[in-house]
């Protein structure tokens, strides 16, 4: 670890993040706009912000912040949660998880994150979306199949089905 280096653990959710730093001092921000810009003015050259990959609630977050050049890293959720279970940390908020990530960030070799370019981010939106509608389909054709087992499927049914 950096002595030079203050990170920035954050735990971040749909509506607030959370982040202790290096001093362990404590802040809650709103996950908007706002709520980067009140966060960029804790930072300084020396700031490493690390958080979880948390699904889509880190991204808006983790742009911002590579945006305005700050070191960054997004961690595989496991990872923090085994370093948390090695704690033998019983408390479980999402203050206490800003600090143990913080924790976590002075003791491991961090990678640094890099996003996506629009592009990419594209494709990925577009697999997931596609990967729905081809669950989507395939639901509905079972249902579908299951009616015609029936022997005489409702017309009503089928057709509500087959206008989906």
């Amino acid at each position: 670890m950096n002595k030079d280096i203050k990170y920035f653990g954050i735990d971040i959710s749909h509506l607030v993040f959370d982040v202790t730093d290096s001093d362990g001092n404590y802040y809650q921000f709103k996950n908007s706009l706002i709520g980067f810009k009140k966060f960029m003015k804790l930072l300084d050259f020396n700031s490493h912000c690390v958080m979880e990959a948390t699904g889509y609630y880190h991204y808006q977050l983790a742009y911002y912040l590579q945006e305005n050049s700050v070191v960054l890293s997004v961690e595989n959720p496991l990872s923090v949660k085994r370093f948390i279970q090695m704690k033998l940390s019983k408390i479980k908020t999402d203050k206490s998880d800003s600090k143990l990530i913080c924790e976590y960030a002075k003791q491991v070799d961090l990678k640094l994150w890099q996003g996506n370019s629009k592009h990419q981010l594209e494709c990925l939106q577009m697999t997931r979306l596609l990967s729905v509608y081809t669950k989507q389909s395939t639901m509905l054709k079972n249902k579908l199949h299951g009616e015609a087992v029936l022997g005489q499927p409702s017309k009503l049914v089928v057709t509500s089905l087959k206008g989906v």
